[in-house]
């Protein structure tokens, strides 16, 4: 599996879907629905600001897959909501210390 990042910028209209309820439980249960959406979330420049966008890591074998899941999520407006796809590389990373003999 490759790992992609989709990054979302929303125009201020939509601000409007993010407050229609039923949109917002419809989008929750949709990304409860897909294990491939690793992380996901709004983003604002700002804590407590104004959502301009979102994020998501997913986990899919091709980037068709990454923007079927785009294209059926609740959220998608195609003339409210913008995206970029893009792929990276998962490098391990130890967070332990490494201690010198001495």
């Amino acid at each position: 599996m490759a790992h992609w990042t989709v990054t979302f910028q929303d125009a201020p209209e939509m601000a409007k879907i993010r407050g229609d309820r039923q949109r917002r439980e419809a989008h929750i249960a949709f990304v409860r629905a897909n294990p491939q959406l690793q992380i996901c979330g709004a983003m604002a420049m700002r804590p407590m600001q104004d959502f301009p966008g979102a994020i998501w890591n997913v986990e899919a074998a091709a980037r068709d897959e990454v923007e079927r899941l785009i294209l059926r999520d609740p959220y998608y407006v195609a003339s409210l909501r913008r995206y970029k796809i893009t792929s990276w590389a998962k490098v391990p990373v130890s967070h332990k210390a490494d201690k010198a003999e001495t």
